[in-house]
């Protein structure tokens, strides 16, 4: 693990604090790294941060489940979206070393999220493109001119 996405992690972990956020990828704070923070909490109202470095999916499981999205690059707009309930996933610690770790209910969500964030994918892209241009058409005229 070297020192640059050691700096990226941290900075990171703060940003989605001070946001509030249940995750963030490092493209949110400006850096394109394989980097992204997760919160492992079951709960909506608690926060509990793991960086994930080198973060991948391994395996997907469960009902899918559709509940809201959001994300800090467009705030106010959420957007439902169905997802497996449980991710398995893999990920290097601060320390270089790699662990698995299986993810059920609404850290799975944050997970497959953030995942997803981290290999270029935004959260609307998993929409139809009609749901897609309804939910940035709402977040457009909800926007100060």
């Amino acid at each position: 693990m070297d020192e640059a996405l050691l700096a990226i992690g941290e900075r990171l972990r703060a940003a989605a604090d001070a946001a509030g956020a249940y995750g963030l990828a490092a493209v949110h704070i400006g850096a394109v790294a394989p980097v992204a923070v997760i919160s492992t909490a079951a709960g909506p109202d608690k926060r509990n941060y793991l960086v994930l470095f080198n973060p991948e999916i391994l395996s997907l499981d469960g009902d899918a489940v559709e509940a809201p999205e959001g994300s800090v690059s467009m705030p106010g707009l959420q957007a439902p979206v169905s997802r497996p309930s449980r991710a398995r996933i893999a990920y290097d610690d601060e320390t270089g070393t790699r662990h698995d770790s299986d993810l059920e209910g609404l850290p799975a969500r944050i997970a497959q999220h953030e995942i997803d964030q981290v290999n270029g994918i935004f959260f609307l892209e998993r929409l139809s493109r009609l749901k897609r241009d309804m939910a940035i058409k709402r977040w457009k005229k909800s926007q100060p001119a």
